[in-house]
């Protein structure tokens, strides 16, 4: 097949939004075993039946349960068992836990789906739910969007630990590769706004809308590829603790780094595993499993470094919101299809997540929303940082210029890359 870049989506009604999402978590399940479903491979993954199950206790605890406090529940034990925070029965069960929840099966996590599922969507076509309920339904698509891509990324790690190398999608993607040109493009200084502003959907993170002064800056017209990470490999990169923040080095040294996350030596050439298992490394393809260090190390051996969020967002606000996204089913970055438009950012959007140096924490004025849903989803914590653009497995109706995501600096396993960015010259 040849993956063609995925357009913004076009609007939807709610309850065909609901439909949408929830069948496609569905489809990302059905190639999986209940035994792949249970796997927790690291503390920070989840096992796919948990996700599963938590995108349904998100509609059924905030939608449901609020239109009908006496309502009773599917399982009076699901509410504290797939809460985010307290997920066991009678008390806390850590987050690395997850996977010792043989109980409930894979059928039972199933039929909570179809339920929960089925009484929503008949409240959305009955038009039986209040405007904050509505607002709640659809905040939940998008959290269950969240976890698609977790779905993917969380069941690459587990499968790369199995030494069968075992494939999620046997049918490799291909895709046209031309020569890129990397060229930096200028961006003027001075008085800048970023944020989210307007009616269409967007989490609390990523507002409000806010001034913010830049100077002139120069943003790489492409993300760093797989080929420049192996110039930095073999120039040694990975042994000059010089190029090193020093908890970035202290990783290396702890965790044996040598290259990206997934990369395996075989027959003195670089492969790495993918969701259709081992794969050589394409060089032209955007470099991605590498952390903030990985990341902040490879911009200072460039002579670069890396873009603030606020650099990032003025820079793509003006390309287009298309790409190598989840429903392109490549769920794996790919080279460039065609040359880019002068001045603008190429693949700024969907292939990888791209890191910026901004420590992620509330914008100027933000007020997280009263209640438990503020408290759920208005977190700011320490020791992460801003990524932008998506990813090969972010849904493409879930992204926009203005989204925030963020994971710890030492994060390997979801599919982050970077894009180089420099002072004014």
């Amino acid at each position: 097949m040849t993956p063609r870049p995925i357009p913004a989506p076009r609007p939807v009604a709610l309850a065909e939004r609901f439909a949408l999402v929830r069948a496609r978590t569905r489809e990302l399940a059905e190639p999986l075993s209940a035994e792949d479903c249970a796997i927790q491979s690291m503390p920070d993954a989840s096992p796919v039946k948990w996700h599963l199950a938590h995108t349904t206790w998100f509609f059924e605890t905030f939608v449901l349960e609020r239109r009908e406090p006496e309502r009773k529940p599917f399982h009076p034990h699901f509410r504290v068992l797939f809460n985010s925070y307290y997920n066991s029965v009678g008390g806390k069960h850590p987050r690395p836990q997850r996977g010792l929840l043989s109980r409930p099966s894979l059928d039972d996590i199933l039929a909570y789906r179809k339920a929960v599922e089925s009484e929503v969507a008949q409240l959305l076509a009955d038009d039986a739910l209040a405007p904050d309920l509505l607002w709640l339904v659809e905040l939940g698509t998008h959290h269950e969007q969240q976890h698609q891509e977790l779905i993917l990324t969380d069941l690459k790690h587990m499968l790369s630990c199995n030494p069968l190398r075992p494939k999620y999608q046997k049918q490799w993607p291909l895709t046209p590769v031309s020569a890129r040109q990397v060229r930096w493009i200028r961006f003027g200084g001075g008085v800048c706004e970023i944020g989210h502003e307007g009616e269409g959907f967007a989490f609390d993170n990523e507002g409000p809308r806010h001034k913010v002064w830049l100077d002139t800056f120069d943003m790489a017209s492409h993300p760093v590829t797989h080929g420049d990470f192996v110039r930095f490999i073999e120039d040694g990169g990975y042994q000059r603790p010089e190029l090193w923040l020093s908890a970035g080095w202290d990783q290396v040294v702890s965790q044996g780094w040598q290259a990206p996350l997934y990369w395996q030596r075989i027959d003195d050439a670089w492969h790495t595993f993918t969701l259709h298992g081992m794969a050589p490394v394409e060089r032209n393809t955007p470099a991605c499993h590498v952390s903030f260090f990985e990341a902040d190390a490879f911009a200072r051996w460039a002579g670069a470094r890396l873009p603030t969020e606020a650099e990032w967002e003025v820079a793509a606000a003006n390309a287009p919101t298309e790409g190598n996204f989840l429903e392109s089913d490549a769920l794996h970055p790919l080279a460039l299809r065609e040359p880019s438009a002068d001045g603008m950012l190429a693949q700024a959007f969907g292939d990888v997540w791209e890191w910026t140096r901004s420590d992620y924490a509330p914008y100027p004025g933000f007020r997280p929303a009263v209640g438990a849903v503020g408290e759920y989803n208005g977190k700011f914590m320490a020791n992460q940082y801003v990524l932008r653009g998506g990813s090969c497995a972010t849904p493409a109706s879930h992204i926009r210029p203005t989204y925030r995501n963020f994971f710890p600096a030492d994060a390997r396993w979801q599919f982050s890359g970077l894009r180089l960015a420099r002072d004014a010259r």
